[in-house]
């Protein structure tokens, strides 16, 4: 369910800001619970932090917020909804409200009950008109995708909040099921860790073909600490076209942010504007 108000209810007037703007600003994070990576050793070292609270994760999410805050539609992979390892701090809604967001979700993937709640997160400073929650396909569950729509009727926007398996078969199942909902939209972003790289989404002959998506700029972001692989993506439909498009150099995880400044069409705009 969307939260409303829970994050400090709303700042200015989001609706008339992408207005006058004409644009909105994106970003996707993977951020690894609060687990600060900066070295392959520190997999092994720091692995305790995935099932234990560690002093230390509340201050970097309040540092993760402000890196948020410029932002109008955040998703976020790999944060917890609230349980043992993370000091029961629901950690989509505490960063909604360390960056001042008005409206957040959260997707529960994977229920471990108190010792783990794996979730996606969607922060925004629009309300959205719809959401709704995709369980994705594969041989071990708990992988999520958030649909969120801005405005009605053919020109809305869509915004998808993805994260896919490790295995190739497992995500070209999840890439065929997200082919289906997203076919027959026009103004679409897919963003998220994808776990795989630009060649690996074009050798997806359905995803690449039936859709009309297209990577903004691959950007490597995978390890933080010398980033090798893009892995986290932003894509646009062909309706769409990013006017900015950098990957954030903040060491809170073992991915960097990737963030697009994405001009909006004037239909897209005015449904976005109708419906809020």
């Amino acid at each position: 369910m969307l939260e409303h108000g829970h994050a400090g209810g709303q700042i200015g007037s989001p609706a008339s800001s992408l207005a006058e703007r004409g644009h909105i600003r994106l970003l996707t994070f993977n951020l690894q619970v609060g687990i600060q990576t900066s070295a392959y050793h520190h997999y092994l070292t720091r692995s305790w932090q995935h099932v234990l609270p560690h002093p230390q994760r509340l201050k970097r999410l309040a540092q993760m917020g402000n890196v948020l805050e410029p932002f109008d539609v955040v998703g976020l992979q790999e944060v917890d909804g609230g349980s043992f390892r993370s000091g029961r701090v629901n950690q989509v809604e505490y960063l909604a409200s360390k960056a001042r967001f008005p409206h957040y979700f959260q997707q529960l993937n994977r229920n471990l009950g108190q010792f783990a709640q794996h979730s996606n997160g969607l922060l925004s400073r629009i309300v959205p008109s719809h959401i709704e929650e995709h369980r994705l396909p594969g041989m071990l569950p708990g992988r999520g995708a958030i649909h969120a729509r801005y405005g009605e009727g053919p020109d809305a926007l869509h915004i998808f909040v993805a994260h896919l398996a490790l295995s190739h078969r497992g995500r070209v199942r999840q890439l065929n099921y997200l082919s289906n909902i997203i076919e027959p939209l026009r103004h679409v972003v897919v963003m998220g860790d994808l776990n795989c790289t630009p060649d690996q989404l074009h050798a997806h002959e359905r995803f690449s073909t039936s859709l009309p998506l297209h990577p903004v700029k691959p950007l490597l972001s995978y390890p933080s600490w010398q980033p090798r692989r893009a892995l986290d993506h932003i894509l646009l439909s062909q309706t769409l076209e990013a006017a900015d498009v950098r990957v954030l150099d903040h060491l809170f995880s073992d991915h960097l942010p990737i963030a697009v400044d994405l001009p909006l069409p004037a239909a897209c705009l005015a449904a976005i504007r109708q419906s809020v």
